[in-house]
């Protein structure tokens, strides 16, 4: 068995000067290389059973001499390196080859056996002045051992006096074991200060006393770090504080104590959480905690926070690394709970005050004697535009408009008495006509229908349009298909649109030229005017335009679409507004212009498809666009992201006909159909945009799109557009008295201002940008003052980011905290890259992309942070890619489920899948999407695609009902235990959900209504619900039959017959009343956690099958339950024989199923803790886990359960598990490209984790059973298959396809983190044994113990007098 991927919580990370990154996730050590761009070069796991916590390199100088005498040492540097790592009771030397070329060759070797010490490791330090291979460890109860890494034993060990238990420990070492001093952080919130070697002889077996105490903190200490330069000791605790301490002089030669009275220099407050990690720099204090945030303090500045660094998901931060570099540069790296890794680079120059932006804001001392209304800020839209070069436009109460440029504001235009006490101001930057140069345009509107458009840098050039004869209610510029339009929402819901376009004249003045467009028509409600539009570019449907309303609609118009006459008497008065225009010469429109705007604006475009209040009734506040999907945000607080169709989903099937119709006459209709729903933080309902993040893609996908530049230049205009995948974007919008940028997935705030709340005019830079660049500077308008969060003079911290708040990710995190549940989806098969593509790498890029060929298994993880992961795990190279995360979830995520669909022709072919994913979890909350995972051309992985389908919650249920007055309401605290699918049906599914109120609920999912239903429900229990299972039974006459099993606390297990309720076509509200049980069994003597089953048909002369049930519960007890079914023909044809011994159940009817208890057998004490999953592979092999970390696998058979294997897991507290079988495809001759359908385990808990070792089956038994996790298939578009197979089969088939098909297994356990191991299928004894043989040598151990008085010691006396 082998490890194929690993995401772990990361438990240390160390930098190797400014060269490589180390890393710790379990017990896997992987080394990063940070130059030229910073990618994983090599990883191994070292520690078997234990947790990295810590990397130690051996000084430079001990391993340039050992390579002085092997031979020459090289000038570039060394060619390997010598680390300590150690973590839990092990310690083991592992040395990293580096490469002549730049170290891009990084090789990992372990040189010696696993050193078990006899208590937990906190520190290693090597001893630098010996030229043996001597290591000073520091141990939990307060003591220090010197270990030989040659020998594997104790030279010496040393006890302090205060003996009590150290949640960290700080080795300082010099040349020898006398001038050891270790410093310790107790459990009694102290940090004590002793010496090894100090009160004797060092190996006497008397206590060293403690010489000095710091005293100050309220809680543990974590984590301590020490600076030699400035004698600085700096302390991280449980009380949410870091302290520096004065401590003077520790460590060197003699081991010296420091001062007498060390003194708390700063504390430092900061942290929202527990502070997990601290370092120190010359200037600087990093600090990183169960927050989630690093954060740099400046020392000098009066420790206020100059940097927050976030990018990790829940869970917090669990080790902190800082190079040594220079004091104006150096690296920063994070490693996360959630498994992931960050890389940043820091500057001197960007590492200024927060507080600027957080506390204080600067008011940009507006002039005018009038009040600022409007703020806007121009050149926003050009790329080269940086914050400095920026100009703020406002507009006054009085139609007057400022600009604030260079510190100075300056008067641009006086709008006339029009314009006074309302007005609407927009400004943009456009390109002049045959011209390389940009002008901003500034367009005002007033309460009369007038709108000035006129260039900020010539204010007289301006012209005047008509937009009828009411309020202009917003105006709004976008780029549209002829050029930029300006959109101006006028009265009766009519928006009036003009193209813009800028000119030189002869004498090099520029001239506007408006050009009028049909304008829009409003669907009819109470607040009628346009709050957002886009303009959608589509070679087939023309210029297509999206808007948002006040009502809170999202409208579709088309350019040259639906027509209609305009409404209402305005003509006569648009011409007499018109004629005054003219008369009084303002602007530079030709009669002719005004005359053909009257003519256009007497026409209306029709919406072609309306969401009517979507966003509810306050307002759609923006819309964009961005790879294919539309993006729109509200004041309703959520965010929905939809797309434009021919096709709507919901009602394909009733109006097929018609499009059919419709088709022939070239009439398709464009529809807008919303795919999901993204809620912010609670108490954020104001959102005004979203803001699309730059894709976080690996170094290594980065560099290979670099070489498809070329290629995909001439592919850009051809993707379809059924290719969108959904970005990765944050919300801006008021949180109360703030301004927020807030991260929907990181549960985080990116950015927060105090400006006041809503209702106010406001801009951010940068808005326009296609791509947020994660940082940004507020404007807007408070008490009559124009302020700033940042001052436009300065540049800001911006320069020499790497683009994203979140540094680099060097690895994915998922889910931060403990995951409940996993499903796997299915797999995908990806095509490999054209041959342009791969021409342009190098022969080892080429070769990862050809490694990265072959099938992706992608699964659904659901945790305790509200959210549902979707991952692309590839076995190969052990990359796993985050494709998508949901967190409509508003509790935790319990259980999932899927009805998965494969596309492709051939099972080894596909390339898409098309999953229904069931999610339910606490407060009675349960969500159906469907998931469209492909292949992604560009990236070479997967892409999924969510579909929000329905969602459902009890508490909403219950405010529905009639008369709920005279019902007792549900309780709001119900949580869904475990949800099952019980059938499938052309319009509708079936569930059927366990609830911790005691009741059994079955639901009905309609994907075509978008809506779920409860149909029943039944308290039989009368306590907890904690698990169900179906099984589908199929008589002789293809009679189907299922079968519900629902477990409770009581430890009984119930059997409800569910044919009438799976075969009932009425899926309403009033659907007749739930059934009673057909059969309960006493299994457990407390609750049963998880449920499996799989049923056997025992053929045509004994009748009826064999239901085989199998328990596992808190009492720590497996049960596996046979329960004998019979139908109903084979009683009346007196098939029941071998059943006299057992009476029938007197509530059964002659025409149900009889259920009979078979046979029982059980294992008392299966596992040391209790059982939270069981599944069955197949009848005769049980897999089993717990939260004593183990994996266990049975064998099930007539005579009772044997045990087989188990499997220690890295997993605390396991909490599913999820098994389905497969086998390695069938591959044609000559190709090496072999595809393997796992056969897999997957246990969930507070990590992931697999392990089984599958044997090889008999075709005959394979088909005659089949579980019921079964359902639905892997491939395939195929209703759910039968749990009953019948027996038969031609032998020879058999034999040819178990020589086609070779097993293999898989082991999937998730949690916080991720593992998948890889149990291979050895075709010769040869190769088994080299794999046992290096085996034997990764987990050779050795217990390290304590010797008589040695060498080292006698010498060390000696010395010392001299």
């Amino acid at each position: 068995m082998e490890a194929a991927a690993l995401v772990a919580p990361v438990t240390a990370v160390h930098f190797i000067q400014d060269r490589f990154l180390l890393t710790g996730e379990g017990p896997v050590l992987t080394v990063y290389s940070l130059e030229p761009r910073p990618k994983a070069s090599a990883s191994l796991s070292v520690l078997q059973h234990y947790r990295i916590h810590g990397v130690r390199p051996r000084r430079q100088a001990a391993v340039t001499a050992q390579k002085t005498q092997d031979g020459p040492s090289s000038t570039t540097g060394p060619d390997f390196y010598d680390l300590a790592v150690f973590g839990g009771k092990a310690v083991r030397l592992v040395r990293l080859h580096v490469g002549l070329h730049d170290g891009d060759h990084l090789h990992l070797e372990v040189l010696g056996p696993l050193m078990e010490l006899q208590d937990w490791a906190l520190d290693v330090h090597w001893l630098s002045g010996d030229k043996d291979s001597l290591l000073c460890v520091a141990l939990a109860h307060n003591s220090a051992l010197l270990l030989d890494v040659n020998t594997g034993t104790a030279l010496v060990q040393r006890s302090c006096l205060e003996g009590c238990l150290l949640y960290s420990a700080l080795l300082l070492v010099h040349e020898s074991w006398a001038d050891v001093v270790l410093v310790g952080g107790t459990v009694f919130n102290q940090l004590v200060v002793w010496k090894p070697d100090g009160g004797g002889d060092s190996y006497s077996k008397c206590k060293a006393p403690v010489e000095r105490r710091l005293l100050g903190h309220s809680g543990v200490i974590f984590n301590i770090s020490y600076l030699q330069e400035r004698g600085w000791l700096a302390s991280a605790s449980d009380d949410r504080s870091v302290r520096v301490w004065g401590v003077g002089v520790l460590g060197g030669p003699g081991g010296k104590c420091g001062d007498l009275n060390p003194t708390c220099l700063r504390v430092l407050y900061g942290h929202q959480a527990r502070v997990f990690s601290v370092r120190l720099s010359p200037g600087k204090v990093f600090s990183a905690g169960e927050d989630g945030a690093c954060l740099v303090w400046d020392w000098a500045g009066g420790g206020k926070v100059v940097r927050t660094l976030k990018g990790h998901r829940a869970g917090g931060v669990r080790s902190l690394a800082v190079s040594g570099g220079t004091e104006e540069e150096r690296w920063v790296a994070t490693g996360g709970a959630d498994g992931g890794v960050r890389l940043w680079r820091l500057q001197e120059t960007e590492e200024k005050t927060e507080e600027a932006v957080t506390d204080k804001l600067t008011d940009l001392k507006f002039p005018g004697p009038s009040l600022p209304k409007v703020v806007c800020v121009a050149g926003e839209e050009d790329d080269n535009e940086s914050w400095s070069q920026s100009k703020i436009v406002v507009c006054t109460d009085q139609g007057t408009v400022y600009q604030y440029s260079n510190g100075t504001w300056e008067n641009l235009w006086q709008g006339t008495a029009d314009f006074h006490s309302y007005c609407v101001m927009e400004t943009v930057c456009i390109n002049v006509k045959d011209s390389t140069a940009k002008v901003n345009l500034c367009a005002v509107g007033n309460l009369s229908g007038s709108i000035q458009v006129f260039p900020i840098s010539h204010p007289h050039a301006g012209i005047l349009l008509s937009g009828g004869s009411g309020k202009i209610h917003s105006l709004i510029w976008k780029e549209g298909g002829a050029g930029m339009c300006l959109l101006a929402s006028g009265s009766e819901g009519i928006v009036y649109r003009w193209c813009i376009e800028v000119k030189l004249n002869d004498n090099q003045s520029l001239a506007l030229n408006a050009n009028p467009l049909l304008p829009f028509l409003l669907p009819p409600c109470g607040k009628r005017w346009l709050l957002a539009a886009l303009c959608l570019h589509s070679r087939s449907q023309g210029a297509l335009w999206v808007c948002g309303d006040r009502r809170g609609s999202l409208l579709l118009y088309q350019e040259g679409g639906e027509v209609e006459p305009k409404k209402g008497d305005d003509a006569q008065a648009q011409e007499g507004e018109d004629e005054e225009n003219r008369r009084e010469g303002v602007g530079k429109s030709s009669v002719m212009e005004q005359g053909k705007n009257s003519e256009v604006h007497e026409l209306q475009l029709q919406p072609l498809s309306c969401l009517f209040g979507v966003h509810g009734k306050q307002g759609v506040t923006s819309v964009c666009e961005y790879r294919g999907l539309l993006y729109s945000s509200g004041r309703d607080g959520c965010v929905r992201v939809f797309r434009v169709q021919q096709t709507p989903r919901a009602k394909h099937e009733e109006n097929s006909k018609n499009i059919a119709e419709k088709t022939g006459e070239n009439h398709q209709r464009l529809q807008l159909e919303v795919l999901r729903v993204q809620r912010a933080c609670k108490g954020m309902e104001w959102l005004e945009k979203v803001l699309i993040l730059q894709p976080e893609i690996p170094e290594e996908e980065k560099a290979r799109e670099e070489g498809e530049t070329c290629s995909k230049t001439g592919r850009e205009d051809a993707q379809p557009e059924n290719e969108a995948r959904e970005a990765r974007f944050v919300i801006a919008g008021f949180h109360a008295v703030h301004f927020v940028v807030w991260d929907p997935v990181r549960q985080e705030r990116l950015l927060e201002v105090p400006c006041g709340g809503g209702h106010r005019s406001w801009v951010l830079w940068p808005s326009h940008k296609r791509v947020w660049p994660g940082y940004g500077a507020l404007v807007f308008i408070k008490h009559g003052a124009v302020l700033a969060s940042h001052p436009p003079g300065e540049e800001g911290n911006w320069a020499g980011r790497t683009g994203r708040t979140g540094g680099w990710g060097l690895r994915e995190g998922i889910h931060g905290r403990g995951v409940g549940c996993v499903c796997r989806l299915g797999m995908i098969v990806g095509s490999g890259c054209d041959i342009q593509t791969t021409a342009s790498m190098t022969a080892t890029e080429r070769k990862e992309v050809e490694r990265e060929q072959g099938h992706w298994e992608v699964l659904v993880t659901g945790g305790e942070d509200t959210s549902l992961t979707v991952l692309a795990v590839h076995p190969n190279s052990g990359n796993i890619k985050v494709l998508s995360v949901i967190t409509d979830h508003i509790s935790s995520v319990r259980t999932v489920t899927a009805m998965k669909h494969a596309g492709g022709e051939r099972a080894h072919q596909v390339q898409s899948l098309s999953t229904l994913l069931f999610s339910a979890g606490g407060r009675a909350q349960m969500q159906c999407y469907r998931l469209l995972i492909g292949w992604d051309q560009q990236r070479l992985i997967p892409s999924c695609q969510v579909i929000q389908v329905a969602s459902h919650r009890l508490d909403e249920q219950w405010e529905r009902k009639r008369n709920r007055h005279k019902t007792v309401k549900m309780d709001p605290e119900t949580r869904y235990m475990s949800i099952v699918v019980v059938d499938e049906r052309n319009d509708c599914v079936l569930l059927a959900l366990a609830c911790s109120d005691g009741a059994v609920r079955l639901f009905s999912v309609n994907e075509g209504k978008d809506r779920i239903d409860l149909l029943w429900e039944t308290f039989h229990h009368q306590r907890c619900v904690l698990s169900v299972a179906t099984c589908s039974l199929e008589d002789g006459k293809g009679n189907r039959y299922k079968l519900l099993f629902s477990a409770a606390t009581d430890g009984k297990i119930a059997v409800w017959d569910l044919t009438d309720a799976s075969s009932s076509k009425d899926t309403s509200l009033d659907a007749p009343s739930p059934p009673t049980p057909c059969l309960d069994i006493p299994a457990h003597q407390s609750g049963i956690n998880s449920l499996a089953v799989c049923a056997e048909e025992l053929g045509l002369e004994e009748g009826g099958c064999l239901v085989t049930v199998a328990s596992g519960g808190d009492d720590g007890q497996l049960t596996v339950s046979v329960i004998r079914v019979q139908y109903p023909e084979d009683m009346q044809t007196g098939g029941s024989r071998g059943l006299s011994q057992i009476s029938q159940p007197e509530f059964q009817s002659p025409n149900q199923l009889q259920l009979h208890l078979h046979g029982h057998s059980h294992i008392p004490l299966a596992h040391a803790a209790p059982i939270t999953a069981v599944k069955l592979l197949t009848p005769g092999l049980m897999v089993s886990t717990s939260s004593d970390q183990r994996v266990c696998l049975w064998r099930v058979s007539s005579t009772g359960i044997s045990h087989r294997e188990t499997l220690f897991s890295h997993v605390a507290d396991a909490a599913g598990l999820s098994v389905w079988e497969g086998q390695m495809m069938d591959s044609e001759e000559g190709d090496e490209n072999t595809i393997f359908e796992a056969e897999e385990i997957s246990v969930c808990g507070e990590g992931i984790e697999a392990g089984l070792e599958t044997e090889r089956k008999s075709a005959e038994e394979a088909e005659r059973f089949r579980t019921s996790d079964e359902r639905g298939g892997e491939t395939g578009n195929q209703t759910p298959t039968n749990s009953v197979v019948k027996r038969g089969g031609d032998g020879k088939d058999c034999c040819e396809s178990r020589k086609k098909r070779e097993k293999t297994g898989w082991v999937l356990v998730c949690g916080q983190g991720l593992q998948l191991l890889r149990v291979p299928n050895t075709d010769t004894w040869t190769e088994g044994s080299i794999k046992r043989e290096k085996n034997r040598k990764m987990n050779h151990t050795v217990k390290v113990t304590l010797q008589e008085k040695s060498e080292y010691v006698e010498s060390e006396n000696k010395s010392g007098p001299e």
